[in-house]
């Protein structure tokens, strides 16, 4: 390992302890590297605004930080052992290149703002990934819920319960996920403050250029206090968290209707070939593995979100306890992102089985229209579900499932799904 950055001349270093120190997270910071170049390089442009490094030095530090991010990109530089972490491969490789010029490019920072800032950048990058699957997901979900309705029984307390459609099941999974794409933008909002330039969380006695650091990154706004930039480290990756789990408890639902559906005992479901698997032994199987997996998946996000909300029964300042913050975040992040980009094709090639969803809809089902039917003709409500209770076995005589579908007139039912409202609504959050 090269020298750390924190190295003195009487401090003696055990490598067994620098080794627990480092942990995995020099690997780790391979998935931020990127992004803590591209901070470094705004960072030596606040720097020369304010005359702590020349134009020279300046330009010379950004082409070096471009080189570097070309040879990262391409394997000629990897983030190893050899560095305790990304940010001190930074000033070592500028050092090598540059000599003084290196040596000065951590001038007025600290790795605190540093990993803060390439954390931040990296999770706008990854709300930008969850607002466009959400809302591909959404997309779908109105192309089909537009597509001529197939009856489909509505289950409460997973018993039949009244007619509903497949134009009902998709318009309600539309809905949730334009909701997940507008808590995507709100979180990407909440979160989009720049972090750079507030050091280990108490300032500096130097004038740095704030503000150009924030217009160069892209921030909408400048994280102004430097205790509360350290106080934000883990709830602001919680949030993040939390708008992916989400849209992973509607994925979770969205699959467990469909590990049922594809069940024999129901087949209301065909899924296409490639998200189901054989069994080892079983030669006559086809597993749903695929969808069952995508209802596993918000376990992932939400221990990430726990094991960082664990980190935090801390004091104000940095504490160490915060660098295992990023091994739950990226596993989180990653394993919800994964799951929710097969979700798009799995719902555009699903097929319906019609004759099965036909066949599971039972006389009693039209219960409930009967007894509102009573209502809405001048029979006492409670008195009309009474009557309609001990006629339930009769209840679908002269009736269908298309007339029942038709006469839920209450806005978003049967009748009128409202995909206009809800295509505007989802049209309403481009940006």
């Amino acid at each position: 390992m090269t020298q750390p950055l924190w190295q003195k001349s009487d401090v003696k270093i055990d490598a067994r302890i620098m080794t627990f120190l480092a942990g995995d997270d020099v690997i780790l910071d391979r998935e931020f590297f990127l992004h803590d170049i591209t901070a470094s390089k705004a960072h030596v442009e606040g720097l020369a605004n304010i005359g702590v490094v020349s134009a020279d030095e300046a330009d010379a530090l950004k082409r070096e930080l471009d080189v570097l991010a070309d040879d990262f990109r391409a394997g000629a530089f990897v983030l190893d052992d050899r560095f305790e972490d990304g940010h001190s491969a930074i000033e070592a490789r500028l050092t090598e290149r540059l000599g003084d010029a290196g040596r000065r490019v951590h001038t007025g920072r600290s790795r605190n703002d540093q990993i803060l800032v390439a954390t931040r950048l990296w999770l706008k990058e990854q709300l930008g990934e969850l607002e466009a699957l959400c809302r591909a997901i959404a997309q779908v979900c109105l192309d089909r819920a537009a597509q001529p309705a197939v009856p489909l029984p509505g289950y409460t307390h997973l018993q039949r319960a009244v007619v509903s459609s497949t134009g009902m099941w998709f318009a309600g999974f539309a809905e949730a996920f334009i909701d997940n794409t507008l808590r995507a933008q709100q979180t990407a909002s909440l979160i989009d403050a720049n972090p750079l330039g507030t050091a280990a969380g108490y300032g500096v006695n130097l004038p740095l250029d704030r503000g150009h650091t924030t217009k160069a990154l892209g921030f909408e706004r400048m994280q102004v206090s430097p205790i509360y930039a350290q106080l934000s480290r883990g709830k602001f990756e919680m949030a993040v968290l939390e708008a992916i789990g989400a849209a992973m408890l509607d994925l979770r639902r969205l699959a467990w209707d469909l590990s049922l559906f594809t069940t024999a005992e129901f087949n209301f479901v065909s899924l296409p070939s490639e998200y189901t698997t054989g069994s080892s032994i079983m030669p006559n199987k086809r597993n749903p593995d695929v969808v069952e997996l995508l209802r596993a998946s918000y376990a992932s996000v939400a221990a990430a979100r726990t094991e960082i909300e664990q980190l935090l029964s801390l004091p104000s300042g940095y504490q160490r306890d915060l660098q295992f913050s990023k091994g739950s975040l990226f596993h989180g992040c990653r394993h919800g992102l994964a799951a929710l980009a097969l979700v798009p094709d799995l719902l555009a090639r699903m097929a319906w089985n019609e004759g099965a969803m036909r066949a599971a809809i039972e006389p009693a089902m039209y219960a409930t229209d009967v007894a509102i039917e009573q209502a809405a003709a001048g029979v006492p409500f409670r008195d009309a579900y009474r009557a309609a209770a001990e006629t339930a076995k009769s209840a679908g005589e002269g009736r269908s499932p298309e007339g029942s579908l038709e006469a839920r007139v209450s806005p978003g039912s049967g009748h009128d799904l409202c995909l206009d409202v809800l295509h505007q609504r989802l049209a309403s959050l481009d940006r």
